[in-house]
């Protein structure tokens, strides 16, 4: 294989990307990386304002980013962001569907309201998002949709019913999804990160001999920081993934090994 075939295989130039929960974290992480790539970015979350940062960012690799702001468990706002993606870029290449909430608490704690937030937001705003996307990459006869799971899904941790209940869903959902875009080019596949340094962990690193014993049982030694999920993300995107589909791939450092 020449050196130009290897390049092409992770070529994303001017690919159009829609990323949601895009303002922080690792949905930040994972749309800077694409425009790094080659491509031009819609960012998704509830507000626009916490948005300019990362379309700052963007801007900086030379791509485009739109602003997408919407609640991903909305329907029709869910169809009014797709809508606006397809009218300013023509096409949309990629999803990442990312937007999520976590919530935690003990079962025994767990208030109906928050179970329902979860489940609106991880859950059924995954599935409004790749319905809408999906109908588009249909007509394409192409795409590539990367939901984002959770090592939650399959390792049990306390005070994460809720998380880990839409997370596992999100699996399955995946496998469903790619048997039945399969046909069409369309390649589903989710990934599962473990413990990342973003915001929605920042207080469970507060305490520092908590966090240094949990760090300590991973293999690697470390938790995960957002660029880290960089190249597994440019590689779904790209041509490199074409024949793999319905899988969920694990980046975590080894934590769910022990």
């Amino acid at each position: 294989m020449s050196d130009e075939m290897n390049e092409n295989l992770f070529r994303l130039k001017d690919k159009i990307a829609l990323v949601t929960g895009a303002s922080r974290g690792l949905g930040q992480a994972m749309a800077i990386a694409l425009a790094h790539a080659g491509c031009h970015v819609a960012l998704n979350a509830r507000s626009a304002d916490s948005l300019k940062e990362t379309a700052g960012k963007i801007q900086g690799h030379g791509r485009k980013a739109l602003l997408v702001a919407g609640d991903v468990s909305d329907e029709a706002q869910v169809n009014a962001m797709v809508e606006k993606t397809q009218k300013e870029f023509g096409r949309i290449d990629v999803l990442i569907n990312n937007a999520g909430v976590w919530e935690g608490s003990f079962l025994v704690r767990l208030t109906k309201v928050n179970w329902d937030k979860v489940v609106q937001v991880n859950l059924t705003g995954a599935y409004l998002v790749a319905k809408a996307v999906g109908k588009v990459m249909l007509k394409q006869r192409s795409g590539k949709i990367i939901n984002v799971s959770s090592i939650s899904a399959f390792k049990p941790v306390p005070q994460s019913l809720a998380y880990a209940a839409t997370k596992a869903a999100i699996i399955q959902m995946t496998r469903v999804i790619a048997v039945e875009l399969g046909p069409a080019g369309i390649q589903v596949n989710a990934i599962a990160p473990g413990f990342f340094d973003t915001d929605m962990t920042r207080r469970y690193q507060e305490d520092k001999g908590t966090l240094d014993a949990y760090v300590a049982r991973i293999p690697l030694r470390r938790y995960g920081k957002p660029q880290d999920l960089a190249g597994l993300v440019i590689f779904l995107a790209s041509k490199a993934s074409d024949h793999i589909t319905g899988q969920t791939i694990v980046i975590d450092g080894g934590e769910s090994l022990v």
